[in-house]
């Protein structure tokens, strides 16, 4: 381009594509290249390469259809048809002596015009809990159950974290947290604004992450029993939470009834004998001790996908899926959603809607979701009749770095690349973390400032604690990041214990029991004011964004339904910085400083040094 500040096309810019962002199918894209009248273009071409028609491009002419101001318009119309899929297009403006301007190739997403998505999840908070490390109420006995387990008598003991006689770190130690522990806690849950509760595995199995399913029919012995789940569910329900499932369904245990390595489970698995009726749920490359695993992890069988019998399980009329919302849930998070292929997380879909027209279905995603490649095959994930929403690690990337000193422009262009390639059902039903049992602890994370990994042993790990000038930077960083969680769309969700201050570093020193009794009072009363206001200020729920000041270290926008704006802005950096309100009001940001500002009055909230 020349230099101008105003671009001759931008996506994002409605006089340049309407509509905004991703478009259903059946839609007419408008398109306008917008040059100054100077540089003496003729006419404009639009080129498209769309994806799912065997990469066919089609070239569209954009002839010359008026002025604005010293600027030339050349536009035309796109009919992206009845097809979902990605069509990547550019443009191009030609002068008299056939001299070429080209733009970059740009992503448009198309997806089921009929999609529906309940907006549940997106509007309020969401809380992440690991069962066994949130609350119990009585030290359990583990004789009789599976894996060999055994109890930490103390809630206040360290994980185990040092490998056993075989170099294994097996995850067998337990210290009993239980349904009924997260059902006393219920009033701590509403405290925080929490409108869904989001469990990490909860059926039976040998591991404490449980990630290792033994049997999706029961619930862990150690966490109680169906009616115990029941009874959470319902008393859940009566105070506007809902409750979210994790679905483990790439692999199972090989302590289980499926595969049953061990022989542990009295029904013949598949490991015991080829004649099981679990048989063809795994792919032997010679049986029984090879297979294929997630990862190369022995204890993580790999199902088959091709099974019948196996994708009936999970979700025919009487399958996994739609029993357990039967029984109370409200949705399920699809555990390493990439790994199962289109059209089983299609019929998990399918089955959960059938079920309960409003269950959701929320896929663990890494990557931008509209556009992710797994085993060579572009995913359909968002495009409708998959999952709803993801969980948001690009965004988690883009406000860690931001936090820690990237520009805020590059929070801002991360955030506005997803706006724009997902559908607006999916970008309002992300499950948007700072933190999550996969990752070190937020708090650790923010105040070292990295994440330290495979710079220290494990030893070592195990004791770090942050001094008191560490801490203090991270509280601060943790309450600047929450402020932006909680105003942006998509869920805020809380990992267990990041809102009390708990520290760590990798699993399982992120997994540690939660410190009752010892909250950081600091922090918990500023994510229960903003909970208050995430479930109170409509805007932060359901309203529009639009971007202010993002350079720098300062990070700011605006949500806004029905006339009612909410503003957020950050300064994030060393020096006070003069920021320009949309009400036009200059306001001075001290350093390490944020504001929530709500038009209707008397909902703000801030923080300064």
């Amino acid at each position: 381009m020349t230099g101008e500040e105003i671009p001759w096309f931008d996506p994002a810019d409605l006089r340049c594509k309407t509509p905004y962002g991703a478009v259903p199918t059946g839609t007419a894209v408008a398109f306008t290249l917008r040059p100054p009248r100077r540089e003496g273009f003729v006419r404009g071409e639009l080129l498209v390469q769309w994806e799912f028609q065997d990469a066919r491009v089609t070239e569209h002419d954009m002839p010359w259809t008026g002025l604005d101001g010293a600027r030339d318009l050349f536009s035309c119309r796109l009919e992206v048809g009845d097809q979902v899929g990605l069509a990547w297009y550019s443009l191009r403006l030609i002068r008299m002596d056939g001299s070429v301007w080209e733009s970059e190739e740009y992503q448009l997403t198309i997806y089921d015009r009929d999609e529906h998505v309940p907006a549940w999840f997106g509007e309020g908070v969401s809380y992440q809990i690991f069962p066994d490390r949130f609350c119990r109420l009585s030290v359990p006995d583990p004789t009789g159950m599976v894996g060999g387990r055994w109890v930490h008598q103390s809630w206040e003991e360290e994980p185990e974290w040092r490998p056993d006689e075989h170099g294994e770190i097996r995850n067998r130690d337990f210290f009993g947290g239980s349904l009924a522990g997260i059902e006393s806690k219920l009033d701590y849950l509403e405290s925080l604004g929490v409108e869904t509760i989001y469990l990490c595995p909860i059926f039976e199995a040998p591991e404490n992450h449980r990630y290792g399913t033994g049997d999706y029919e029961k619930i862990d012995p150690m966490l109680g029993c169906e009616a115990d789940f029941v009874r959470l569910c319902e008393k859940a329900h009566k105070r506007g939470m809902r409750v979210m499932l994790d679905g483990v369904f790439n692999h199972t245990g090989f302590v289980s009834k499926y595969f049953n390595g061990d022989g542990s489970y009295p029904v013949p698995g598949a490991a015991i004998s080829p004649n099981s009726p679990y048989g063809d749920w795994f792919c032997f490359q010679r049986w029984p001790d090879h297979y294929t695993s997630w990862w190369g992890i022995y204890s993580l069988p790999t199902t088959n996908k091709e099974s019948v019998s196996w994708l009936d399980y999970i979700t025919g009329e009487n399958g996994i899926i739609r029993r357990w919302i039967r029984a109370g849930a409200d949705g399920w998070r699809l555990d390493v959603a990439d790994e199962l292929p289109d059209f089983v997380v299609e019929a998990i879909h399918t089955a959960a809607r059938a079920e309960n027209p409003d269950a959701v279905i929320i896929g663990e995603v890494w990557e931008d979701a509209s556009n992710k490649v797994s085993y060579s095959v572009r995913r359909k994930h968002v495009l409708g009749g998959h999952c709803d929403g993801v969980m948001n690690y690009p965004l988690r990337t883009a406000l860690i770095g931001f936090l820690l000193g990237e520009d805020g422009a590059q929070f801002r262009n991360v955030l506005e690349s997803l706006r724009q390639n997902y559908p607006r059902w999916a970008f309002y039903s992300n499950m948007n973390s700072l933190g999550t049992h996969d990752t070190l602890r937020i708090l650790t994370y923010l105040a070292l400032g990295s994440d330290h990994k495979g710079d220290s042993s494990r030893e070592w790990r195990a004791s770090r604690w942050l001094n008191d000038g560490e801490r203090a930077l991270g509280e601060r960083r943790l309450m600047l990041g929450a402020l932006l969680l909680y105003a942006l769309p998509g869920s805020p969700t809380l990992y267990y214990g990041d809102e009390a201050g708990m520290e760590g570093f990798e699993d399982p020193f992120n997994r540690r029991p939660f410190p009752w009794g010892h909250e950081d009072a600091g922090l918990l009363n500023w994510f229960k004011d903003l909970g208050r206001l995430r479930k109170t200020l409509a805007p932060l729920r359901r309203g529009d964004l639009q971007w202010h000041t993002c350079s720098g270290r300062v990070v700011s926008f605006s949500r806004t339904l029905d006339g009612e704006r909410v503003t957020a802005a950050v300064n994030a950096g060393e020096g006070e910085v003069l920021w320009m309100s949309p009400a036009g009001e200059e306001m001075a940001l001290p350093p390490m400083s944020g504001r929530l500002l709500s038009s209707n009055g008397g909902q703000n909230l801030k923080i300064e040094g």
